[in-house]
């Protein structure tokens, strides 16, 4: 009598790296074989290796020790299966990764990433495979989930570089302008500006007037507070370039040609790269406008690298744990959520092409003003 195959299951970590990943790979590797005896396999730099069927065993030799780690073990890309560049050419890969997904006779395939990713794992899922997804992101803007793996991290790191900086602020009596991570949404920089102690913050969700900020900083100024810090979000807009990107987005939206819809697309490219630099010019703006010297620290990949925070650990242990559970259970099209203490299935379909930006009531915009924060408005 033939003894029954043992299931297998497949990991890909996709998008940018974030403090966590190894984390999460291991909890979804331990739980799977330990608990249920799965085999799994995982798929290198992202879905590239999927569509080229590149993969190694995962077994309890591999995922040990990598809990304290940070990147991903597995590499990472910003490869889409239906936008796949290779040897110079972008390829639709989707009939490929579907192939390759039945060859090996995986039972699940988890997704593990943010915004994008989630995007790209609904397109498999119609295409029939059984996907189930970890949100994973510094940004921390992935819908329905309280946190994303790696936000905690990169929030510590960017608030233990404000902390640095007032020293060197202080004592040349400066302007120091901190750009942070976040291109469409401010959790990374009010949070850090907060636990920081910024004394401006500009983020994405509200547009900033640069003379309400150069006035903020006048007032420290008289007060013979004669330094300030200004932590900025690289997405942060002027109210004069939130206008324009908003104004632009509505055409594309109400575009009914294709010429409509690519002079739109034209237009946020133009508004893009006009944008570029922004952290700069805005130092220069308040240097002309307040007389005091202002600097640049841009913290850029620092803030996605090292060793991933307890929190972290814990957050991606918890998610990977329950996504081993419920592929047992056979739930998939789901994305593992942190809710409070628990964590919950929720649909893809109701993740992808959402992004979970600050409410402008949220409690952390509160404080930030009750404490004197300028926010630029």
């Amino acid at each position: 009598m033939k003894s029954k195959q043992t299931q297998r299951i497949g990991i890909l970590t996709a998008g940018g790296d974030s403090p966590g990943l190894n984390a999460a790979i291991r909890a979804v590797g331990k739980a799977a074989i330990g608990t249920y005896g799965y085999d799994v396999l995982g798929f290198k730099d992202g879905f590239l290796g999927l569509a080229q069927n590149n993969y190694t065993a995962l077994n309890k030799a591999t995922l040990g020790g990598i809990l304290t780690v940070g990147g991903t073990i597995l590499g990472t890309s910003r490869d889409k299966p239906h936008k796949m560049q290779i040897d110079g050419k972008v390829y639709d890969m989707t009939d490929e990764i579907v192939a390759n997904y039945k060859k090996l006779k995986l039972k699940a395939l988890v997704c593990i990433g943010g915004g994008g990713t989630h995007k790209n794992a609904l397109r498999l899922m119609k295409a029939g495979l059984n996907i189930i997804t970890l949100p994973k992101t510094i940004d921390n803007d992935v819908a329905l989930t309280d946190a994303t793996i790696g936000f905690d991290t990169a929030l510590g790191i960017a608030a233990e570089a404000l902390d640095r900086l007032h020293s060197t602020a202080h004592s040349h009596h400066r302007i120091i302008v901190a750009e942070i991570m976040g291109h469409r949404a401010g959790w990374l920089t009010l949070g850090a500006g907060i636990g920081g102690g910024a004394d401006v913050v500009l983020i994405p969700e509200i547009p900033y007037d640069i003379d309400k900020a150069a006035e903020a900083i006048k007032r420290r100024d008289r007060k013979h507070a004669n330094f300030s810090i200004v932590a900025v979000a690289e997405g942060a807009l002027s109210k004069q370039y939130a206008k324009a990107f908003a104004a632009a987005t509505a055409r594309k939206k109400q575009a009914k040609t294709d010429e409509e819809r690519q002079m739109a697309k034209a237009e946020l490219r133009q508004l893009d790269a006009k944008h570029s630099g922004n952290t700069w010019r805005l130092a220069a703006e308040l240097e002309e406008k307040t007389g005091l010297e202002a600097r640049v620290s841009i913290l850029g990949y620092v803030q996605r690298g090292g060793t991933p925070s307890v929190t972290d650990r814990l957050l991606a242990t918890r998610l990977g744990t329950e996504c081993a559970g419920l592929i047992h259970q056979g739930v998939f099209g789901v994305m593992v959520a942190a809710r409070g203490n628990s964590v919950k299935p929720v649909p893809i379909e109701s993740v992808a092409g959402n992004l979970k930006t600050i409410p402008l009531e949220h409690q952390w915009i509160e404080s930030a003003r009750r404490v004197g924060t300028c926010l630029g408005d």
